[in-house]
C-alpha cells in the first residue's frame, strides 16, 4: 500500500498501469454510490464545510469580539462564492505609493542565480532556489531577513548520497497550509520537503526532461508538475503517489500554476500557447495571442491570468475567451542589441491574489507594478522599481503588505546574458498604501 512507503522513497510515474492511490479511490467511490444519493452526498459536505466555516469564524470572533459568528460566516460564504467565480476583485493597485528604494532588504546566500522563490501562507517564511542546486529558507522580520535552514546543493550524480539537488533548480511550490515544499531541478527530479524542517520526505521521478513548473491545488495535497518534456503530472503528495499524465503541449512548458478548482493553467514556450487542464476530464482549452516564447503565468483569481512573453508583452486572460482580455507590448521597453532593437523579455509575473494588482520582471533594470482595468481588459502601468539584474521569480505576500523578487545575474532558463554588476539575491520590497484597508 502506498501509505506503508517509507519517507524518501522515490515514487516514479514511468508505470502505465493505474496508481494503487487512483484504484483504490474508484473502489471507494463505487462502494459510495450505492449507499449514498448524490443528493445526500452534497448536502453532507454542505454540512461538513459550514461546521468548518462556524469553528474557525468563532476562534476569530474571540481573537477579535468585533462580529458575532453568524455575521462572519454569512459574509465568508458570500466572499467564498465570488471567489469561485472568479469575481472576487479587491480593488488595491489605486493605493500603492511607490517604495522607499532604502526600505528594499537584499538577502544574500546563493552563489548563482536565484530561479525560484515562495512565500509561506502566513507571510513568516521565505524559500529560494538557484542555479547553485541550493534551497535557503529565511525568516522575514520587519529588520532582519534571519536564515533559518540551508540544504547546499551537491555535485551531479549525488542525489542518492546528498540531501539537497545536484543541478539547478528551476521551480518550487508550498501546500496552502505551509505543510510541504515541493522543488523542481534541471535532473528530472522532484523533491518533496517538510517545511518546518526543511527535511527531504520524497522523490518523485518520471519526468524525462527538466521540471520547469510546480503548483499545490489550494486547500489539498495534489501536486501538479510540468516539464520541458511538455507534460503535465499529478501527484498526490501524502499519499506518496503519481496519479496522472497530461500531454498537449508542442514545445518545453515554462511554468504553471493553479487555485483551488481541479485544473491548472501552463505557458508553453514557444508553441505560443497557454493552456488550461481540466484534470477529472483529461481536457484541455487552448489560448493564443503572445508572439514570441511564453516564459511565465500565474493565475488571478478563478477565472482570470496574466502572462509574459520574450516577445515583450504581458497578457491578461479570461478563461472563457481564447485570446487576451487585454495586451501590453514591450512592457519593459526595448534594448539595443549588437544595432538592433529588441524587446526586454518578460521573466516573471505575479498576481496579489483577487486583486487588481499585478507585477512583471525583466532584466530592463526595474521591477513594474501594473493594474488591471474594470472587467480585466485594461492594463494600466503604475510605477517602477528599481532592481539591477534579472528578475526570475516574483511573489506578492498573501497580505499584500510586500513584494519579493528573486534577482540572477543569468536568465534562470539559460546564459544568454550575463549582467555582472546584478547581486544573486532575494530582495523584500514593502508596498504602502495610502489607505488602511483595501475597497471591495
Amino acid at each position: 500500500a502506498t501509505t506503508g512507503r517509507p519517507a524518501d522513497e522515490e515514487v516514479s510515474s514511468d508505470s502505465e498501469t493505474e496508481s494503487p492511490l487512483l484504484g483504490r479511490r474508484r473502489r471507494e467511490a463505487a462502494e459510495e454510490e450505492v449507499e449514498e444519493t448524490p443528493q445526500e452526498k452534497k448536502l453532507r459536505l454542505a454540512k461538513q464545510y459550514l461546521e468548518e466555516l462556524r469553528q474557525l469564524e468563532e476562534e476569530r470572533a474571540e481573537e477579535e469580539e468585533e462580529l458575532e459568528p453568524a455575521d462572519l460566516i454569512g459574509d465568508r460564504l458570500k466572499e467564498d462564492v465570488l471567489e469561485q467565480k472568479g469575481r472576487l476583485q479587491r480593488l488595491v493597485a489605486k493605493d500603492v505609493q511607490p517604495p522607499d528604494p532604502a526600505r528594499i532588504r537584499v538577502l544574500r546566500g546563493h552563489q548563482l542565480p536565484v530561479t525560484c522563490l515562495v512565500i509561506s501562507p502566513d507571510d513568516r517564511f521565505i524559500f529560494s532556489s538557484s542555479k547553485d542546486g541550493s534551497l535557503i529558507k529565511c525568516k522575514w522580520e520587519v529588520d532582519s531577513g534571519k536564515r533559518l535552514c540551508v540544504v547546499p546543493g551537491g555535485k551531479k550524480g549525488t542525489e542518492e548520497r546528498h540531501m539537497g539537488h545536484a543541478s539547478h533548480v528551476l521551480c518550487m511550490a508550498i501546500s496552502s497550509d505551509g505543510k510541504y515544499l515541493a522543488t523542481g531541478d534541471r535532473n528530472k527530479l522532484i523533491m518533496i520537503w517538510d517545511a518546518a524542517t526543511c527535511k527531504r520526505l520524497h522523490i518523485f521521478t518520471g519526468h524525462r526532461d527538466a521540471v520547469s513548473g510546480l503548483s499545490f491545488r489550494k486547500g489539498t495535497h495534489q501536486l501538479y508538475s510540468a516539464s520541458h518534456d511538455r507534460c503535465v503530472k499529478v501527484w498526490d503528495v501524502a499519499e506518496n503517489a503519481y496519479m496522472e499524465t497530461l500531454f498537449g503541449h508542442q514545445d518545453i512548458i515554462t511554468g504553471l500554476d493553479s487555485l483551488s478548482r481541479e485544473c491548472c493553467v501552463t505557458s508553453g514556450g514557444r508553441d505560443g500557447t497557454v493552456r488550461l487542464w481540466k484534470i477529472p476530464e483529461e481536457s484541455q482549452l487552448v489560448f493564443s495571442g503572445h508572439q514570441g516564447s511564453i516564459d511565465c503565468i500565474q493565475l488571478i483569481n478563478e477565472e482570470h491570468m496574466v502572462s509574459g512573453a520574450d516577445d515583450g508583452s504581458l497578457a491578461l486572460w479570461g478563461l472563457t475567451k481564447k485570446k487576451p482580455l487585454a495586451l501590453a507590448r514591450l512592457a519593459h521597453g526595448e534594448q539595443d542589441s549588437q544595432g538592433l532593437q529588441e524587446p526586454y523579455w518578460i521573466s516573471a509575473v505575479a498576481a496579489l491574489r483577487n486583486s487588481d494588482l499585478l507585477a512583471t520582471g525583466s532584466h530592463s533594470g526595474s521591477v513594474k507594478l501594473w493594474k488591471c482595468g474594470e472587467g480585466f481588459r485594461k492594463l494600466e502601468h503604475l510605477l517602477d522599481i528599481p532592481l539591477v539584474g534579472f528578475v526570475n521569480s516574483l511573489k506578492f505576500s498573501a497580505a499584500g503588505d510586500f513584494l519579493v523578487a528573486g534577482i540572477g545575474q543569468e536568465h534562470r532558463l539559460g546564459r544568454w546574458w550575463r549582467i555582472k554588476e546584478a547581486k544573486n539575491s532575494i530582495c523584500i520590497i514593502p508596498l504602502k498604501q495610502k489607505t488602511t484597508a483595501p475597497s471591495p
